[in-house]
């Protein structure tokens, strides 16, 4: 058995994970405010406490973490959805927890399961998506993640969209996730419809569900599909992979939202070269391929 972490922007899960690429059990929670302003300690002490428990009914070989943001030598370099820098986790993990550790960006390890068990298993060329907090990227050829040598790159979410944009975390102005993650989706939407933070993204699905042609819903929705359209289109005419994987929060929203995006691309003659179909699918592992990435 082995332990697989899918640590988020806003959210930390832990799962055992068997020979057959299966969760069998698994924990998670939010991160909240409070907890974000001791994010370091927050995640060693939900990670230790849950692997001591897990490791007396399960006989554990070794532990994944799959982090957002850049991963160098088992150090979270930056992540700037999480507020870390230069954050040695798996040197600190080690000295309370007796196993292997390794750590890589969370969208490679959700690519690495799309592409090897999950909805990208049929494609030599794909591109991976994971929308939530912010947006993570990966590309897979020939079933194996993109060298980009001794940087980690496919930062997807940190390509400029929009000239002199909003600001981003990372300093920049105009990136894709300030526009098209699924934390901006809900944020507008919650502005828009005048809610408060509190109201939770199953409320948001409901809403727009039930009420599809509602002028502020459908305002919000054409503006995220429309920057989402514009990031997708970019990458395909780059990399021109035989299908296209979303990942994150994304998943639950995908009977509303995929087929939009798609006519959109279409519509908008957004794609350089002519395709006979445009494959968008959303991960079949849903919000557990970080976890089994990651192992």
């Amino acid at each position: 058995m082995k332990i697989g972490i899918d640590l988020g922007g806003s959210h930390i899960a832990i799962g055992v994970v068997n020979e057959k690429n299966c969760i069998v059990e698994k924990v998670e929670k939010r991160l909240l405010a409070k907890e974000k302003n001791s994010i370091k300690k927050s995640i060693e002490e939900y990670i230790e406490e849950n692997i001591n428990e897990f490791s007396k009914e399960y006989k554990i070989s070794e532990i994944g973490i799959a982090v957002p943001g850049t991963v160098i030598n088992n150090e979270i370099v930056k992540s700037v959805n999480l507020g870390i820098e230069n954050y040695k986790i798996v040197e600190r993990l080690k000295k309370k927890i007796d196993l292997p550790i390794k750590i890589r960006n969370d969208a490679k390890c959700a690519a690495l399961a799309e592409a090897k068990i999950g909805a990208l298993k049929d494609y030599k060329r794909s591109i991976f998506l994971t929308l939530g907090t912010g947006i993570g990227g990966a590309v897979i050829i020939n079933g194996e993640l993109l060298d980009t040598g001794d940087l980690p790159g496919c930062e997807f979410g940190h390509i400029i969209v929009e000239k002199n944009g909003i600001e981003c975390k990372c300093g920049k102005k105009g990136c894709f996730e300030r526009y098209a993650s699924m934390k901006a989706l809900k944020n507008n939407l919650r502005k828009e419809l005048g809610l408060d933070e509190t109201t939770r993204g199953q409320e948001l699905l409901d809403m727009m569900r039930k009420n599809p042609q509602d002028k502020k819903i459908k305002k919000i929705v054409d503006e995220f599909i429309e920057y989402l359209s514009i990031g997708i289109s970019n990458l395909v005419n780059i990399f021109e992979p035989e299908a296209v994987g979303i990942g994150g929060s994304f998943v639950y929203f995908s009977d509303v939202l995929l087929e939009k995006l798609k006519d959109n691309i279409i519509e908008k003659g957004y794609l350089f070269n002519d395709r006979k179909e445009l494959v968008i699918v959303p991960a079949a592992l849903g919000n557990e391929a970080g976890i089994i990435g990651s192992c």
